[in-house]
Parts: structure tokens; sequence; C-alpha cells
């Protein structure tokens, strides 16, 4: 009897081995899948948009909302700055990408601002692109996944106020408290009772050194700030976690948390993108995203 060679059951075992690694690149990265559909009946609601809204290129005030957005330079750093005030909590929603919570379904953040008709929005967490981390949007309870001990997260209350918890030390059967309006997972918490808890050799692995970054703040409960920093062009270099952080004190933050940041980073008010999201500096336009912080009814 003919024995087979030895090398072609060598050739299949590597072939199989790297049809393996593909499937698993292409379902961590490319293969979308969803899990939950969203209904205008679990997303947060609010009084009917007011009529008589004053709007500019940079601003927007109703009886609700109020909107000023500056840019400045920090650090050779273009940074785009949205101050805004809200009479109730309920105007500060997030949206996924196709309404749909899942994996690898991404759209634009200025995509997704306009599927929901949202007055102001920056790209959220990227809950899409981690199998863990805890997830909580519009006070429903998606993902209950601890991404790690040391995980930080922010957390929106139903009063408006911002609180930085660590996965680790919080219990994900807490998620579902009423209290608890949204859990973004990304990090780290840049400021915290107004002190800075980064240091300036800390960086994380979704973000090295210098880069465009987008950040969420609270100056006091209803008064916010959403920011982006523009990098990795000859025009804006990008800013380090602790410049992020030590710009956002100067603005009398008093909790501010880092969401995704690099290519992703977009701020987009009243349709138009405000910022340049870039994430090789070589062009300039917008990343798909998982999901969206805004500002609506």
């Amino acid at each position: 009897m003919k024995r087979k060679h030895p090398r072609l059951f060598h050739l299949t075992d590597v072939l199989l081995i790297l049809a393996f690694m593909i499937y698993v690149l292409l379902d961590t990265f490319v293969i979308p899948r969803s899990y939950t559909k969203v209904t205008a009946d679990t997303e947060a609601s609010a009084a009917a948009e007011p009529t008589d809204a004053a709007v500019t290129s940079n601003s927007y005030t109703d009886e609700n909302i109020s909107i000023t957005i500056t840019e400045t330079t920090v650090n050779d750093s273009q940074v785009y700055v949205a101050d805004v005030t809200l009479s109730d909590i309920s105007y500060l929603k997030t949206a996924f990408a196709s309404s749909t919570y899942g994996k690898n379904i991404t759209d634009t953040t200025s995509n997704i601002a306009e599927s929901v008709n949202a007055i102001l929005a920056i790209n959220g967490d990227y809950y899409g692109a981690r199998n863990s981390g805890y997830v909580v949007r519009n006070g429903t309870v998606y993902r209950t996944d601890s991404a790690g001990s040391d995980q930080e997260d922010l957390v929106i209350k139903s009063d408006g106020s911002f609180e930085i918890i660590t996965e680790g030390s919080f219990s994900s059967s807490s998620l579902s408290d009423s209290d608890i309006l949204q859990v973004l997972s990304f990090g780290p918490g840049l400021i915290s009772n107004g002190e800075i808890t980064v240091s300036k050799n800390e960086e994380v692995d979704q973000a090295k050194t210098s880069n465009p970054r987008t950040a969420i703040a609270e100056i006091s409960p209803l008064h916010y700030l959403l920011v982006t920093a523009d990098g990795r062009t000859s025009a804006s270099k990008g800013l380090t976690l602790y410049q992020f952080a030590e710009y956002l004190q100067t603005l009398g933050a008093v909790t501010a948390y880092n969401l995704d940041g690099g290519g992703s980073t977009t701020m987009v008010f009243n349709g138009t993108v405000v910022n340049q999201p870039t994430t090789n500096g070589k062009t300039i336009q917008e990343r798909s995203v998982s999901d969206i912080v805004y500002i609506g009814y």
C-alpha cells in the first residue's frame, strides 16, 4: 500500500490554520452581526422640538438646549469645544449605527447623527470593535461582560451627573439601576472631582502619544463639554492624554472621559462636520464607527 506524502498533510494543516486565522480576523473586524434592533420604544424620548430655535454657524439655542462651539489651538493642535447646557438630561442621548446593537455594524458619525436628527454629535466609544466592556444606552443594558478589573467607564446618571467607575469594582447587576442612563466603555477617565487622573506618561492601547482625541466632560449636572482635537496632520499635531486632560481642566471640567479617538474623532453640528477627521493624515474623511453621543430631541 502506497503511503501518502507527509508534506501533503503538512500543507493541509497550514491551509486549515490559515483559513481559521482569516475567519477570526474577518469575524473580529469585518463580518457584521446584528444582536438587537433598537426601536423607538427603547430610545430615550424628550419633548417635541421647538420651532423657535436660534441657529448660527456655531451656536444653537432654544428653551431646552444651548450650544456654543469654539475653535482654539492647544499644543499645536486644533481643538473644537462645544459648550452645552440642557434643561433636562433626556436631551443628551446615544445612538447606534443603523439603529442596531451588534458587531462590525458601522456608519459615519454624520450619517448616524442625521438618522436621529442630532443637533450636535461626536463619535462614541466604538463598542462594536470589542467583545467586552459595559454597554448601556438610553437606559437599556446591552452588554454586561467586563473588559477587566481596571477598565474605566463613564456612567451618565438620570440627574445629569457623571461618574467614572472601574468595572472590577462595579457589579454588572447594578447596570440595570434606573438611575443609570448611559455607560460608555473606552477610557481612560481624564478628570475626576476636578483633578487630572492620567499621568504625563500614561496612554492606552487604543491611542498612543499625540493623536486626534474625543472627550465628553461635565462642568456641572446639565452643563457639558463635547470636545474633539484634530491630529496627524501638518496643521494639527494631536494631543497626548495628559495634554487633553490638562486643557479640559482649564475649561472647568469636574469629570472628563476619553472616548474613541484617532480616525474616529469627529464632531458634527447641524449636519456639518466641524473638525478635520483623518486616519492617516493624508486624507480628510470620516471613519465609520459603531455609535455616537449626541444632543437632540
